[in-house]
């Protein structure tokens, strides 16, 4: 394993201990890959995905403009669901780009973290 992924899954680990979710107040998580960007509210305490979308659900690349519009879509979901509060989980990635839109998005879409 090479140095820097060694050092993304010690920086995952990192935040991983400090975040965790219920079911009043879900662990939102995202995870980007070169073909997707996908969004999970996740109750910890039952160890289930509550809610799941991703920019192939929302026919969109996984770039700034489609994290934008999988940001609504989750909260739109959410807001279905009755959720309107959230731990935010951005998963060893930098806060910029693709992340920073998706979660500009849910704010704007009426989710709270």
């Amino acid at each position: 394993m090479t140095d820097k992924i060694k050092n993304r899954l010690a920086r995952k680990r990192r935040i991983r201990a400090t975040v965790s979710g219920t079911s009043k107040k879900p662990r939102m998580t995202v995870f980007r890959s070169l073909t997707q960007i996908t969004v999970q509210l996740i109750d910890d305490d039952a160890g289930k995905t509550l809610i799941a979308a991703s920019t192939k659900e929302a026919k969109e690349k996984p770039n700034a403009k489609g994290a934008a519009k999988l940001g609504a879509l989750i909260a739109k979901k959410a807001k279905d669901a009755k959720l309107s509060e959230v731990v935010f989980d951005r998963n060893a990635y930098a806060f910029h780009g693709c992340v920073k839109e998706l979660a500009d998005a849910a704010r704007e879409g009426g989710l709270d973290f």
